[in-house]
């Protein structure tokens, strides 16, 4: 096949939650950039979708992985403003643990790391002040009023909308096949076409190891189930920033705001008895979404949908901790979630700089997006970036 005519200056091999933030980034510089992705903008089939995803800074992480979580915090209001996208709604967050009290414990030395405002409160304390939850004697909480919940679908799109603005070139439908060096660039070859491009950006989630060799045996796509159930005892709101959302994400117009710090669906991460659960209130669906740390090697191609035996432990938990988002069942989804060995993430440029990847994000890419794709347009047009990504080379697990 011959090469289009042309070329361009950067191309980005996955249009999802990051890959759309580089597409956006590149093109604000004036790089000519094409996006290339395998299935529709947005889509259900990788890392990005879900409606929702947790905004939150409670991990006791090193001081530039948190630098890099402010970047990114910054970097979804700047979007925001950028296409008046209602994208980000504030609801603070909450880390509890029972049995162990060592995940507060973190938060807590996260919040007094790094200067974040914090209350500590008993089981009772957290019932009265979240009517929702309902956790037994001797649980302990930690809330942090900088939490927020990001409309993630929108936010794919919100990328998209702004790239385009920019004068990038997005383009759907279109799988990469292969790529590889040329004496000036590099060549990539999909199932309708072949182009020429100075620099390529791998961005392809649970597909990312097909693209690049190095990932291969190093980052593995696991199958993630969701639930979500409507308002139970004591909650009846949703987050909604923008108004309603289509199957697809597509937001509508109508804003009626979000919870109220006191007695709303607040978001947490919970530690029971060595099992990790989080909750997510909606985007345009009342309730709250629940999900826990049960990640499952799958091929990418192979995703199988939601089971009953899915909802179960979902379920149960929510009955017993969190009543007041045990309704009824609303939606059971299953997503992919790519890890890496340490569980952070790889952001690393190979063939001598013409390529540079964010891959094995191990389920927390996405909040980070907006700081990601900034750092790869540094990476790929500058060959170096002011956020400090050392530790997030490829080389460590050699």
């Amino acid at each position: 096949m011959t090469p289009s005519s042309g070329g361009y200056d950067v191309i980005v091999l996955g249009v999802g939650g990051v890959g759309s933030a580089a597409t956006y980034h590149l093109a604000r510089r004036d790089a000519d950039v094409l996006g290339l992705e395998r299935f529709d903008v947005p889509h259900a089939r990788g890392s990005s979708h879900g409606r929702t995803r947790l905004l939150q800074r409670l991990l006791d992480v090193d001081p530039a992985t948190m630098a890099l979580a402010d970047r990114a915090h910054e970097g979804w209001h700047a979007l925001e403003r950028e296409t008046g996208a209602d994208l980000v709604t504030d609801t603070g967050s909450l880390a509890v643990a029972v049995g162990d009290d060592e995940p507060v414990a973190s938060a807590r030395r996260a919040c007094e790391r790094h200067g974040l405002e914090f209350d500590t409160l008993t089981a009772d304390e957290l019932s009265d002040r979240f009517p929702v939850y309902d956790f037994p004697q001797g649980a302990e909480a930690l809330y942090q009023p900088d939490g927020a919940v990001v409309a993630s679908e929108r936010g794919v799109v919100a990328h998209v909308s702004a790239a385009l603005s920019e004068g990038a070139t997005v383009q759907a439908r279109e799988r990469v096949v292969d790529w590889s060096r040329t004496e000036g660039g590099v060549r990539v070859d999909t199932d309708r076409d072949s182009y020429l491009t100075d620099r390529l950006v791998v961005t392809a989630g649970p597909w990312a190891a097909d693209a690049v060799d190095p990932l291969d045996g190093v980052v593995e796509p696991c199958r993630h189930a969701t639930a979500w159930f409507a308002p139970g005892r004591g909650a009846d709101r949703t987050v909604d920033p923008g108004g309603t959302a289509d199957s697809d994400g597509a937001a509508e117009a109508d804003s009626d705001g979000g919870p109220e710090a006191d007695g709303g669906l607040t978001p947490f991460v919970a530690t029971v008895d060595g099992e990790n659960y989080y909750g997510v209130p909606g985007v345009s669906l009342p309730g709250m979404k629940f999900g826990r740390a049960d990640f499952r090697p799958t091929e990418p191609d192979n995703l199988s949908g939601p089971t009953q035996a899915d909802e179960r432990p979902l379920r149960a938990f929510a009955d017993r901790y969190v009543p007041g988002a045990a309704g009824s069942t609303l939606r059971l989804d299953t997503g992919l979630v790519t890890n890496s060995p340490d569980g952070q993430f790889v952001v690393d440029t190979l063939a001598d700089g013409r390529v540079a990847v964010a891959a094995g994000l191990s389920g927390r890419g996405y909040k980070f997006a907006p700081a990601l794709g900034e750092v790869l347009a540094d990476l790929t047009l500058d060959g170096e970036t002011d956020a400090d990504v050392s530790a997030y080379a490829l080389d460590r697990f050699d």
